[in-house]
């Protein structure tokens, strides 16, 4: 797709469905699963800014951080046992990873050597 859909910041993957008859699509670069539909390109653009918004708004009353992404963010590797040494952290604080480890990172050092 050379010209993607975007809306705040987010990109869209549109393909045509021949079993439904429809467009169908997805909220591209993050984890959180984001799908729509419409039978136009009006309907789908339509549609698409309507999911946007709605994971935005239902980020907002959880008091989640919402995904950006994966282009407007760095990502890190790290092994399977310490993202989840690091995921219960940030639970405890009802943080997500990223949040947390940002927040921990920008902390003074407490020890002196």
């Amino acid at each position: 797709m050379k010209n993607p859909i975007t809306y705040k910041g987010y990109s869209a993957k549109i393909e045509y469905s021949d079993e439904h008859g429809c467009l169908i699509g997805r909220v591209s670069d993050i984890r959180r699963s984001i799908t729509f539909q419409g039978d136009s390109v009006e309907k789908i653009r339509q549609a698409f800014e309507e999911a946007v918004d709605f994971y935005l708004s239902d980020c907002a009353e959880r008091n989640e951080v919402p995904e950006k992404p994966a282009a407007a963010r760095e990502v890190v590797r790290v092994s399977p046992a310490l993202y989840s040494v690091l995921a219960l952290a940030a639970r405890q604080e009802k943080k997500s990873v990223n949040e947390w480890l940002a927040e921990t990172c920008k902390k003074p050092n407490d020890t002196e050597d």
